[in-house]
């Protein structure tokens, strides 16, 4: 199920954008905290189909998130991320 409002139920929720917006290594603690978020799918359709460059998004830093536009620049993340979690749900039941 996708989650409109995702925000809400995010982990990072009531982290400030300092601990959130890092450079190098800090990324890194920062992705780590996204492993266990509910939301992690939405926020990373957030920053792909918004195409924000900044910050970890969804598990996936700027650079990760810009590889991914290169190769698919055209897509729908959302609808792709959806599709995915859907055929994840159908294969794993």
């Amino acid at each position: 199920m996708w989650v409109e409002d995702w925000t809400n139920e995010a982990i990072c929720r009531k982290s400030t954008p300092d601990e959130l917006f890092v450079r190098g290594a800090e990324q890194n603690k920062v992705k780590q905290m996204c492993q266990g978020c509910p939301v992690r799918t939405e926020c990373l359709a957030e920053a792909l189909d918004n195409q924000i460059e900044w910050g970890v998004w969804g598990g996936m830093t700027e650079r990760e998130r810009r590889a991914l536009l290169r190769r698919r620049p055209e897509e729908s993340w959302r609808e792709v991320l959806q599709s995915a979690r859907a055929q994840h749900a159908a294969a794993v039941v």
